[in-house]
């Protein structure tokens, strides 16, 4: 049996904003900071010590996985980053307020941009600011690997090869395995554990700051699944299926 952890980032200054964040590089709200505290302070209560801690290049997980494990006295396990678990990156959305995006483009291509499975927004210019192109920390990939939007279908297929090369082995040599992610790329890992559906994983949400421990069989099967702050949890879900309604 292994043990994975999915930590989703605490509360950024964009969440707060209900901006489209992405790729952005946005950091924690103090909320978000606290969040984080607190999921240190459950993996303590769980008895639930990571040994190893993936995140993706983006502060907000960086920091968050910081902040826990140090919260939980692990701060000395070893850290794996990758490009691969950054958020979904939302083209020329982001940036933009959700509500207004609402207001302008309608409820119903709103949500085809922000929840279905396989429909992109539109994508940003490679001048943009936006496009990774433009960031250092993305140089060595190569171009056909920088998106300049991606729908949730971009996210998973780019996300496997890291599951299965660099997660996968850590969790077979039975290391309690953290991964400090995102909102898309953790639903993106949670379809394709649970084989849920397109239409299943439209409705999946992700809470910030609350983990997510997935107890796995000997072919990684999931065996259970619970969030160590269940009725938190609930409650965290249900305000980012809110977003962009204020």
């Amino acid at each position: 049996m292994s043990t994975l952890v999915l930590l989703r980032h605490g509360e950024s200054v964009w969440n707060q904003e209900n901006r489209f964040t992405g790729w952005e590089d946005v950091d924690l709200a103090p909320e978000g900071e606290q969040e984080a505290r607190h999921a240190g302070s459950l993996f303590r209560q769980a008895n639930l010590f990571p040994d190893v801690v993936h995140t993706s290049l983006l502060k907000r997980a960086i920091r968050t996985a910081n902040i826990a494990l140090t919260a939980a006295d692990r701060h000395w396990i070893p850290v794996r980053r990758n490009w691969r678990l950054n958020e979904r990156h939302y083209g020329d959305l982001q940036g933009r307020n959700k509500a207004e995006t609402l207001s302008q483009f309608g409820e119903e291509q709103f949500m085809i941009w922000r929840r279905s499975f396989d429909t992109p927004p539109p994508p940003v210019s490679r001048e943009s600011k936006y496009h990774p192109a433009n960031d250092a920390r993305y140089r060595d990939l190569a171009p056909e690997q920088l998106p300049a939007t991606e729908a949730l279908s971009h996210v998973l297929e780019r996300m496997l090869p890291y599951w299965y090369d660099a997660i996968v082995p850590d969790l077979r040599a039975g290391h309690v395995t953290l991964v400090a992610a995102h909102g898309n790329s953790l639903r993106a890992l949670v379809m394709h554990l649970r084989g849920l559906t397109t239409d299943e994983v439209v409705a999946l949400n992700i809470p910030t700051g609350i983990p997510l421990r997935i107890e796995l069989d000997d072919a990684l099967q999931p065996l259970s699944v619970a969030y160590l702050d269940p009725r938190a949890a609930e409650a965290a879900a249900a305000k980012v299926a809110n977003q962009g309604k204020k």
